[in-house]
């Protein structure tokens, strides 16, 4: 009775939904969770929509964002934004939440955090750098406790600012929150006005902001019902978790779009992190995934309650996980990514074959895939480029320019794979195709006979609004150009992208749990207003008017944007 007194209390607020409902929490990889009541309440259909941004400007006119200068700069492939773990029930919490962020630096090289509890307050340590650059032992010295959140980001606005770097902790009435978000909100401006024009001041420009905020106004009792409060105002991506004096609290937004799983140590602790590899480093066995739409609350006496408080649709889980971001030796989405890219190779070979004489992958991410291709179609795989990884992201040019230093610095030629030989690249995007064509180059200038380019994803035509920078929709050459379009660009003798539909029945019955807005344009969950996209705007340390960001909005009411986007067929089912 006090549950439901209090989920009524919630629908009261200026800024509430509808009243939140209790919803058995199921998910496509696991069994139904439980859930405090077993009635569900019908949701309406979420209708999905296509945005999609074209551009006649020549290649020669394509602008780039922060000031990136494409003929510098090798990573032009899209970046997830973060990583997240949360640790609770171990006295070495902050050394192993040290552990587990640098199994996630993929994710995030730009800054890094760990806030600790001990004795009832809240202990942060937060950096601009590496892990390994922002903690020391002193630094670790300083974060003591059994429970910590960490948090690793990434981040390509011109000054990854201190103060932007999570997680975020704060102060409110009923004591301290911190936490430590991956993701993106596409309705960030709307509530942030809303927050700023009931006396909230905002110190930074980060989203993850606005979640604090409204926690701190919320007055639902006990602590998780105002984070179930505050989640039911978001629309977007967050996988997050929370710290408290008592308690340390995983939310999942209700589609799953970026990962979160669950593991335990030997000694019980349990421990959340964004993918499998940080619980395999600090031996934490992996139990399951955070369902999408799940709040999982654990203290001092285990896991207190595992509840589904937000409205469940299908699951879009980012196809992206499986195709770049995630590490291969993790398990994303109830999948092996190692599998996941090995099979996406065999299909480029079985639909796209080319007479070669070898494979060789762009290195790191296109190895799996390109280790599949050549297994199937029966060349031998090597290494005809190897990869520096003592690169920073900033370096000294030479005065005199040097073509495609950028590439070079990074990406080593092997003549003696490459020269006189039929040559099968694997690589698993085009973004702009810029470093692209200078991949191409370089292989033949190191004596490659031919170059085949073989792309383990499909198409990318669309920018993403949950979580990863991508560039504008203009800057995306799939977007401008045809395949042949592209592989003359390039200057590849041959050119092939995985088809979606081979890659969708791959996934089988899962293929519907997975986003592929950045393939199609149909984004599950339409962006209103004006929507941040995370990255282009010039200082991310800003913490003046939004009105200021203009790179990567969308305009105009939901309504209005409503009415220049094509409907979709297909609507979202909603599972029980």
């Amino acid at each position: 009775m006090a549950m439901a007194a209090a989920a009524t209390h919630l629908h009261s607020l200026s800024l509430a939904p509808q009243k939140p409902h209790l919803f058995i929490c199921k998910t496509p990889y696991q069994r139904p969770l439980f859930s405090l009541s077993k009635t569900l309440t019908p949701i309406p259909p979420l209708s999905k929509t296509l945005v999609t941004a074209l551009s006649n400007n020549p290649i020669s006119t394509f602008v780039t964002s922060n000031n990136h200068d494409p003929d510098d700069d090798f990573d032009e492939k899209p970046r997830e934004e973060c990583g997240v773990v949360g640790i609770y029930g171990d006295q070495e919490a902050s050394r192993l939440c040290y552990l587990a962020l640098h199994a996630l630096q993929h994710r995030g090289q730009e800054g890094a955090g760990i806030v600790t509890n001990h004795d009832n307050v809240l202990h942060s340590v937060t950096g601009v750098g590496l892990v390994s650059e922002v903690f020391d032992q002193s630094k670790l010295d300083q974060l003591p406790g059994d429970s910590a959140i960490g948090h690793v980001r990434y981040s390509t606005a011109g000054a990854s600012m201190l103060k932007n770097v999570q997680p975020f902790v704060t102060r409110y009435r009923y004591g301290s929150v911190g936490v430590a978000h991956n993701g993106n909100l596409v309705n960030y401006e709307e509530l942030r006005i809303k927050l700023e024009e009931n006396g909230s001041i905002f110190t930074t420009s980060s989203d993850t902001e606005v979640v604090l905020h409204l926690i701190a106004i919320s007055k639902a009792r006990p602590f998780f019902l105002r984070i179930v409060e505050a989640c039911g105002k978001l629309e977007g991506a967050y996988s997050m978790v929370f710290l408290t004096e008592e308690k340390l609290v995983a939310v999942r937004d209700p589609y799953g779009f970026r990962p979160l799983v669950m593991g335990r140590r030997s000694n019980g602790a349990v421990v959340f992190a964004s993918e499998t590899c940080a619980l395999d480093l600090i031996e934490a066995r992996y139990e399951r995934e955070v369902a999408p739409g799940e709040v999982i609350v654990v203290d001092n006496t285990g896991i207190e309650s595992s509840l589904c408080l937000m409205k469940h649709v299908v699951p879009k889980a980012c196809i992206f996980e499986h195709i770049y971001f995630a590490l291969p030796n993790s398990v994303v989405f109830g999948r092996s990514v190692y599998e996941s890219r090995r099979k996406f190779g065999e299909i480029l070979a079985t639909e796209a074959p080319v007479d070669c004489d070898v494979v060789i992958a762009v290195p790191d991410s296109g190895v799996v895939a390109a280790l599949g291709y050549a297994t199937k179609a029966g060349v031998p795989f090597q290494q005809g480029l190897i990869r520096s990884h003592y690169v920073g992201r900033t370096f000294i040019e030479p005065s005199q320019k040097i073509r495609d230093f950028g590439v070079k610095l990074k990406l080593s030629p092997v003549r003696a794979v490459l020269e006189g030989k039929r040559v099968v690249v694997v690589d698993d995007s085009i973004v702009r195709g810029t470093t692209s064509s200078k991949i191409v180059r370089l292989l033949k200038e190191a004596g490659a006979k031919e170059v085949h380019m073989r792309i383990s994803s499909p198409p990318i035509i669309a920018s993403c609004y949950y979580g990863v920078d991508t560039p504008s929709s203009e800057e995306l050459i799939s977007n401008r150009m045809t395949v042949e379009e592209i592989r003359d660009f390039i200057g590849s003798d041959s050119l092939a992208f995985l088809p979606i539909d081979s890659m969708k029945g791959f996934m089988g019955t899962d293929s519907k749990n997975f986003c592929y807005a950045c393939f199609s344009g149909n984004y599950p969950v339409l962006p209103t207003g004006k929507v941040k996209r995370v990255g282009d705007f010039l200082d991310d340390g800003l913490s003046g008017s939004i009105d200021s960001f203009d790179e990567g909005w969308i305009h105009g009411t939901k309504n209005e944007v409503g009415k220049t986007i094509n409907s979709v067929k297909e609507e979202d089912e909603v599972v029980a």
